[in-house]
Order: C-alpha cells, then sequence, then structure tokens
C-alpha cells in the first residue's frame, strides 16, 4: 500500500492507508475473535451441542499421534463442529451488512431502485427470515446439514465476487480453536444473559467471563 499507485501515478494518502490497515484488522481479527467468543457462548448454553462438538473433536484427536498437529484433512472432518459455527455466524454475524450500488433499476417489495443507487444489505435481517429459516431465533445447528440454507439466505461472508476472500481462512481459524479447546476444557458462563455492544462488531458487554473445567487425562 506504501508504494501502490493508480494510473496516473499517484500514491495513496496517510489517511486511506490507515483506513485500509483499520479495515484488515477488523475484518482479519475482530470478526474471527467475535465468532469464537459466541461460540463458547453457545457451547456453554447447549450441553447436548457441545457433547456432540466434543465427540468429534476428541475423534480426530485420538487419530492424531503425540505432538502431531491438525491439518486440512482434519479440519474436513469436523463438520459438525462448522455446523455450529455456521449458527453461531447466523445468530451473531460479526458483521451487520454492507453498500452495493445497483447496476441496473429493479424493484423490490414494491420498492423501484434505479440503477446507480446506493444499497445496503443486511446480514442480521436476511438471516431472521421465516420463509428460509424456520424459527430462526432458535439456536439449531441442524439447519445446516445436507445441501444447507439456499443460496444468498446464508451470508456472513457476503456473497457473489465480493464474497470476503477470507472465508477458508476463518473457518481454519474457527474450527483449530473449537479443536484445542473443547478437547481441554467444558465452561459455563459467568453472567447469564450477558448484554451485548457493538465495538464496532457485536462483542459481550463485559467480555464472556467463563468458568473452565479441565478434563480428567
Amino acid at each position: 500500500m506504501l508504494t501502490a499507485t493508480d494510473d496516473g501515478g499517484k500514491r495513496m494518502s496517510e489517511r486511506d492507508i490507515a483506513d485500509k490497515i483499520l479495515g484488515l484488522l477488523v475484518g482479519g481479527h475482530d470478526t474471527a475473535a467475535a465468532t469464537c467468543t459466541f461460540i463458547v457462548k453457545f457451547l456453554s448454553e447447549f450441553p447436548d451441542v457441545y457433547d456432540r462438538v466434543y465427540e468429534e473433536q476428541m475423534e480426530i484427536a485420538r487419530s492424531k499421534s503425540a505432538g502431531e498437529v491438525l491439518n486440512w484433512e482434519d479440519i474436513k472432518k469436523m463438520k459438525y463442529s462448522w455446523n455450529v459455527a455456521c449458527e453461531v455466524l447466523r445468530l451473531t454475524p460479526p458483521v451487520q451488512g454492507s453498500f452495493r450500488e445497483a447496476t441496473t433499476d429493479f424493484i423490490f417489495n414494491g420498492f423501484s431502485i434505479p440503477k446507480g443507487w446506493k444499497l445496503y444489505w443486511s446480514v442480521a435481517s436476511t438471516h431472521q427470515n421465516e420463509k428460509h429459516f424456520p424459527k430462526p431465533e432458535k439456536f439449531d445447528p441442524s439447519r445446516f446439514e445436507g445441501s444447507g440454507p439456499d443460496p444468498y439466505t446464508f451470508v456472513p461472508f457476503g456473497g457473489g465476487p465480493k464474497m470476503c476472500p477470507g472465508q477458508e481462512y476463518a473457518r481454519l481459524e474457527i474450527l483449530v480453536f473449537v479443536h484445542n479447546l473443547v478437547k481441554r476444557f467444558k465452561f459455563e458462563t459467568l453472567i447469564p444473559d450477558e448484554k451485548m455492544i457493538a465495538n464496532p462488531v457485536a462483542v459481550p458487554a463485559n467480555g464472556l467471563p467463563v468458568r473452565l473445567f479441565p478434563h480428567k487425562a
């Protein structure tokens, strides 16, 4: 970014560079960190879901020799754990939406949208659509079994040509975190019904303090 130029040879200003670095920090760290936090929250609230995640992860752990690290084949076996992560992303998407520009005139829900208008699409309201997610307020990882939701109904990473390029990295980061957490600990949250705040992504107001219970060797 320091050396990049446009077609006229002009470099980005310090303000532009700072803005893009902030975007990278939020996109590369805060979003995955918030998702991992909410996974801990939901696993502590749903012991049956925790037990299934634990069994899946321990089956993988038992297949590894001492000191052997996870590989991509292991990640692909974490199907239920990823279903859980997806349901967490559906209910608590770290990014609430984004702006786009209409490339053509169209009508949506009776409203005429002219070409060139700036639009804001909402991740949260999309994920609460009862047509695609019956009882949308319910935590239910089975929604993602089989072929999963219809295209463009589950959009925590966006969709189309501008989909988040870090989707698979986020999947890797989240599942490695889940693996290393649940194989070592069971846990419970210490503040029931802790409030959520936006900072700028959704996070628990008090940092989600938990009590850890190490598994017996």
